[in-house]
């Protein structure tokens, strides 16, 4: 056997290795967050590759209520199911996101079935708009040899994502595939992060080196709320521009950067699931519910949403100051610069006075 007809069956032999064994490198991104509590709302950034359907969306990405993909992208709740997305149109998709040994992604959603002619490679970059690469599914599916699926067989498609703070924010990671012609400062404008935090928390040393189809983790600064830890929906993150449904459907809640980065929950008008009917929403010792307020002449105070147990919804009376604070020391200080200027004023007065006589 000739120099060439060996290197070529090595080749061989790296390229049948490579779709056997599965990778060892970790899926999703970068969470340092492992803990047994480790969980949080997630978005991913779906480019439809022809037209379809929300309806279509919901179902391929296993998404429970179609109100939560509507809230994800702002969208208005008349929309229908059957609303057109037109190819190359992206849609933010919601996802509970896990963290586990360092990494994220989602929790065992979603689940595709296998078609007739399909292969990982085509189902990670056709299918799921370059959200995986095949090497993920592959993973997460614990399959020995890439090329050996089959017709009907269920695979868990594991989408990256991350429940970390980001500059000691609370943040919405967002799953962002690179378009071609793009660039690092324009992706970090699109979506009003800094570049260099865009670069760290993606490991990219050289904004040149961006990529096509690279998936990047794009850090949504998230409102701040009044919801309890030991809620059951304590991990709840809204990002600037959307909305999200808690407490079995019972609020509403909506974060918009005009309101002071500040959670606005409402009562919604959804029928609650897993309830009856909604519990009261009363803030305990006044006479404010969910989402009312009140002001005096320098406080406003609000029956603000802190979370959800199983048959109650938790509330928190919370004050903020409308007025602005005076300094005492700064007023001292202006006194005491007014004083002196006039003090000069009526010396130099003086002065001028006796020149003149």
């Amino acid at each position: 056997m000739g120099s060439s007809e060996a290197a070529l069956l090595v080749l061989l032999l790296c390229s049948l290795l490579a779709s056997i064994l599965p990778p060892s490198a970790p899926l999703g991104f970068h969470c340092s967050n492992s803990s047994a509590a480790a969980t949080c709302l997630s978005l991913a950034g779906y480019v439809s590759p022809n037209a379809t359907t929300l309806a279509a969306v919901q179902t391929l990405f296993g998404v429970k209520h179609l109100h939560s993909i509507l809230g994800a992208n702002n969208l208005p709740l008349s929309t229908l199911s059957n609303s057109t997305v037109s190819p190359q149109q992206t849609i933010a998709v919601p996802f509970n996101c896990s963290c586990s040994n360092s990494t994220g992604f989602s929790y065992r959603r979603p689940v595709y079935t296998v078609q007739s002619g399909d292969g990982l490679d085509h189902i990670a970059r056709e299918v799921f708009s370059n959200l995986v690469i095949y090497q993920d599914i592959q993973q997460a599916n614990g399959i020995v040899n890439a090329s050996l699926i089959e017709v009907g067989q269920k695979l868990w498609v594991p989408l990256p994502c991350s429940c970390d703070e980001v500059d000691g924010e609370e943040t919405v990671h967002y799953a962002h595939v690179v378009a071609a012609g793009s660039s690092v400062s324009a992706i970090a404008m699109e979506f009003n992060v800094s570049e260099s935090t865009l670069m760290a928390i993606n490991g990219i040393a050289d904004a040149k080196s961006l990529k096509a189809g690279q998936v990047l983790d794009v850090p949504l600064k998230a409102c701040t709320s009044a919801i309890r830890n030991d809620s059951l929906d304590s991990y709840l993150r809204v990002a600037n521009g959307r909305y999200v449904f808690t407490a079995n459907n019972c609020v509403m809640c909506t974060c918009d950067a005009a309101n002071n980065w500040t959670l606005d929950c409402q009562p919604s008008q959804l029928k609650p699931t897993n309830w009856s009917l909604c519990p009261s929403m009363q803030c305990e010792g006044s006479n404010l519910f969910v989402g009312n307020s009140t002001s005096t002449s320098c406080n406003r105070t609000t029956c603000a949403y802190a979370g959800y147990t199983n048959q109650t919804i938790l509330t928190a009376l919370v004050t903020n100051t409308t007025c602005a604070v005076s300094n005492n020391f700064a007023t001292k200080d202006i006194f005491r610069a007014s004083s002196w200027n006039f003090f000069l004023i009526l010396i130099l007065s003086l002065l001028s006075f006796h020149q003149v006589k």
